[in-house]
């Protein structure tokens, strides 16, 4: 079975974007300098935009579960030993080698609530990341390490 993630917004995104319309707003009403009423209208477009595409968020379109992201990059000569490790052990691949090489991308959703997290390997081939493992799930205590 095929896990899908769409981006959505989270309830950090919310608050962002609802608090910088809230304060450009109060700026724009009180009475005094201009500049203080123009830094409260571009605070309202700032949130406004943000409210428009901000979406740090991911939902599982089958349970609908909401996940957080996290990505690693990897050297290609990793590619046998994440397989490997995917399978088993996730916590046992080594992050010093993470952000050396962009050839892997090592995708992670996670969500602390429910205890699950997927995992899923691309490798880069010219102009695009091709997946080259399936989605395996595990519980959250077996990606700890990944976590920190």
């Amino acid at each position: 079975m095929e896990k899908k993630f769409i981006r959505v917004r989270s309830a950090k995104d919310i608050v962002i974007f609802s608090l910088l319309i809230i304060a450009g707003c109060i700026l724009a009403v009180i009475p005094g300098t201009d500049t203080l009423n123009l830094g409260g209208y571009c605070l309202i477009v700032i949130g406004a935009a943000l409210a428009l595409f901000l979406k740090s968020g991911y939902r599982n379109v089958d349970t609908k579960e909401l996940y957080a992201r996290k990505e690693f990059l990897f050297p290609k000569e990793m590619k046998v030993a994440i397989l490997t490790a995917l399978f088993s052990n996730p916590n046992s691949i080594e992050l010093s080698k993470n952000g050396d090489s962009q050839a892997l991308k090592l995708e992670l959703f996670y969500n602390k609530t429910s205890g699950k997290a997927y995992l899923q390997l691309f490798e880069y081939i010219p102009y695009q990341y091709e997946v080259c493992s399936e989605i395996y799930e595990h519980e959250i205590s077996k990606v700890d390490k990944l976590l920190l």
